[in-house]
């Protein structure tokens, strides 16, 4: 695929798209009530029985219950999300208390989480507006040009970090575990921001000291690392690969335009009925970037409701790995590229004809 990138919607397409979610950006209580009962409920038990399976000297219980404890935290982690967009419960008040309670659970400050999500929510595929401070590793990038003018050190060092055994494996779980403790690249400013992190630092050595005190410091760890460690690399492969993929567009802020940039630079993630459970129907992510507030059990309705949702760029889960690789916008053929096609010199131009 190659050449500039297309045109905008045309307008009357985009207000009819705009129209078609807005009638779908309903919360509903009963619906809401019942996804907390089947994952937020089942997770505690989860992570409960492998705690007692520990103490009775069961190892075999929580290897068997880390994998489908770790999915449900993922699910966890969406009902979060939909918290910090306003769009889970009717009431914006339910939506914080429940997103902070998740925050435990997922070992992610709401507040804080929530203001820069909400940034990534204004600038996505803005080439003009992309993240500087490197807060949005997974969903912002370089353009050719502006690697190829880093030093071949920076150049190196940019591919180490976005290398998907990096980005995928290494990261993640420290992103949880280690960042989310600190007020990373935090201004100063965000006062309340700063609080939700140190009130939930104050939350979880509360509940991760306490079970520690109570059945031991070893056996709460493990069963901490055994839930966080593969909840966080789904959580942020999932991410990755709705932003990071071969047919992702980029535009200038002068030729961006919402709509373009939720259909054509954010991915409809097809993955299997279990797993699109258990990460809360946030595959289909170009529906979720035209409209925030549709929460996670209205997207997969609002995708169908129009015929235009289709065109948005469909990955597999074997073909968004592959695509992971794309991490540079090239602006002049107006695509994702690897590192490889960058690094390759450019073929020599002809001379014009005398």
């Amino acid at each position: 695929m190659t050449g500039a990138p297309p045109a905008g919607r045309a307008p009357a397409e985009a207000a009819e798209l705009r129209a078609v979610a807005l009638g779908f950006q309903r919360a509903t209580l009963r619906i809401a009530l019942f996804q907390i009962g089947t994952t937020i409920l089942p997770l505690v038990l989860a992570i409960a029985a492998m705690h007692a399976a520990l103490a009775a000297g069961w190892w075999w219980v929580v290897a068997l219950l880390a994998l489908p404890a770790a999915g449900l935290t993922v699910r966890t982690f969406i009902i979060q999300h939909d918290c910090g967009h306003g769009s889970f419960l009717p009431s914006r008040r339910a939506n914080d208390v429940v997103g902070r309670l998740c925050g435990l659970l997922t070992l992610t400050p709401y507040a804080h989480w929530r203001r820069q999500h909400a940034q990534h929510h204004g600038t996505w595929n803005d080439l003009d507006r992309r993240d500087g401070r490197g807060s949005d590793l997974y969903s912002t990038c370089l353009t050719v040009a502006e690697y190829r003018a880093l030093s071949p050190r920076a150049r190196r060092w940019h591919r180490i970090t976005r290398h998907p055994a990096v980005t995928l494996l290494l990261l993640p779980p420290l992103i949880f575990l280690v960042v989310y403790r600190l007020p990373f690249d935090t201004p100063a400013s965000w006062r309340a921001e700063r609080r939700s992190l140190h009130l939930t630092n104050l939350g979880l050595l509360a509940l991760h000291g306490g079970l520690g005190l109570a059945l031991g410091f070893g056996p709460a760890l493990l069963v901490l690392l055994a839930v966080m460690v593969p909840a966080s690399i789904a959580g942020v492969l999932l991410f990755s690969l709705q932003h990071h993929f071969d047919g992702a567009r980029w535009a200038r802020h002068a030729a961006w335009d919402p709509v373009t940039a939720a259909l054509d630079g954010s991915s409809f993630l097809r993955l299997p009925r279990v797993l699109q459970w258990l990460t809360g129907n946030i595959g289909y992510h170009h529906v979720h970037h035209l409209a925030p507030r549709i929460p996670n059990y209205r997207l997969e309705a609002c995708h169908a409701a129009h015929p235009a949702f289709a065109t948005a760029h469909v990955l597999g889960l074997r073909e968004g790995l592959r695509a992971s690789r794309h991490a540079l916008w090239d602006e002049a053929a107006g695509r994702m590229v690897r590192f490889a096609e960058a690094e390759a010199p450019a073929p020599p131009r002809r001379a014009a004809p005398p």
